[in-house]
């Protein structure tokens, strides 16, 4: 059984599609050759417009759960279980899913993408209910982090979900999974007394982990199946980097944990200040260098972020003010920007540059010159013989 859902020929076939599209907006490739590139790599699944994507998402989610919901009429059980209604829900979801795709060719169409969340949904569920269940009952009253028996129900989830990024590469599945794979983390790191006290580092350090784990796995051959995957977890794990050194996050998530209402100095201020403050530029400079527009956007949402650490913990203006006045600033540091930047400078240019992965796709390219090399190219239309006769060597006027 092969362990990807989805033929690993249909992410490629888009792939070598958008690159030649992108190289016929800059007139590198002709009309021709761009046919020629499609009949060679076809888009033989169905993916509709997002709008109908949308509908089919919400449709067969609708779909889903009125089915469950008339699973125990039909079975005619007084006292269901809810685990068992879990897992028949799931597997004829999972069955039907793995069907559609086999038989209607669906890519990330809307259908698939609800099915599998609803299959993904019902197995956690069961999962969270079998756990309660065998929780003892001092600890089902308070279910949170620091409850040992959450990470009993954490790590089969995981592995779920793990396993459903592998199999069918879904993007949000794959967020959802380094949201799961964080709360481990910091759940395990809470069971202990100086567990608090480094949490933050530990999820700064799990996020630099990830992300260099992400960069590891980009190099594989089946990179362009699991692309969109990489490309969000890349940007979730410079988010919470910043956030688990950023003082705010810090101070409040310490008084939460700890139960006040009012939240009080944190170890290790100067340290957090100093992450709150360099860590947006860090991401600035280094997206600017690259460029890499994932760490270029993440690091100007990160420098807005602690603007308003700084004023949540000080503030020097009214609120109207500040915001009329950073909302001048950026205007016109935007504008400045845009005009610097027309003509192309430091390696920076204002015009759109295209997908920022290209350097994974520049493998492409000798395939596709390959492909389309023997595309005909109209010619001018010169001087041709023929079209008259040799009888009588001019005498009827024919030659």
């Amino acid at each position: 059984m092969n362990v990807k859902a989805y033929p690993t020929a249909w992410p490629y076939a888009e792939a070598v599609q958008k690159l030649a599209r992108r190289w016929q907006r800059q007139q590198l490739i002709s009309a021709p050759q761009m046919e020629a590139i499609k009949a060679a790599y076809p888009l033989s699944y169905y993916r509709p417009h997002v709008f109908i994507r949308v509908g089919l998402f919400v449709f067969t989610l609708f779909g889903c759960c009125a089915a469950a919901g008339l699973i125990p009429g039909l079975l005619g059980f007084q006292n269901f279980n809810f685990i068992l209604l879990a897992l028949l829900c799931a597997g004829g979801s999972l069955l039907l899913l793995e069907h559609l795709i086999r038989e209607s060719q669906l890519y990330h169409s809307g259908s698939d993408n609800a099915l599998l969340y609803f299959s993904l949904t019902c197995l956690i569920f069961a999962v969270f209910y079998a756990v309660g269940e065998a929780t003892p009952a001092p600890y089902r009253a308070s279910f949170s982090l620091t409850n040992p028996f959450l990470l009993l129900a954490l790590l089969p989830t995981l592995g779920l979900l793990m396993a459903a990024v592998i199999r069918y590469a879904d993007r949000w599945v794959a967020a959802v999974t380094y949201c799961t794979y964080l709360l481990l983390v910091a759940g395990f790191l809470l069971q202990f007394a100086a567990g608090r006290l480094v949490l933050s580092f530990a999820i700064m350090l799990a996020s630099a982990a990830a992300y260099a784990l992400v960069l590891r796995l980009a190099r594989r051959p089946d990179y362009l199946y699991y692309k969109p995957c990489f490309d969000l977890l890349k940007a979730l794990a410079l988010i919470t980097f910043y956030l688990g050194g950023n003082y705010l996050v810090v101070r409040e998530g310490n008084a939460a944990l700890s139960a006040l209402t009012v939240s009080r100095q944190v170890p290790f201020a100067p340290l957090f200040h100093f992450f709150t403050a360099g860590i947006p530029l860090l991401y600035i400079v280094v997206g600017l260098r690259r460029p890499h527009r994932t760490w270029l956007i993440v690091g100007l949402l990160a420098l807005a972020f602690s603007l308003y650490t700084l004023r949540f913990y000080r503030a020097l203006l009214p609120p109207e003010i500040a915001a009329t006045l950073a909302g001048a600033v950026l205007i016109s540091l935007t504008v400045w920007a845009f005009r610097y930047l027309r003509t192309p400078r430091h390696g920076l240019s204002a015009a759109a540059e295209g997908d920022e992965n290209k350097d994974s796709l520049l493998n492409l390219e000798s395939l596709v010159v390959a492909q389309t090399a023997h595309a005909p190219t109209p010619q001018p239309r010169g001087f041709e013989f023929g079209g008259g006769s040799s009888g009588g060597g001019g005498a009827d006027g024919k030659y």
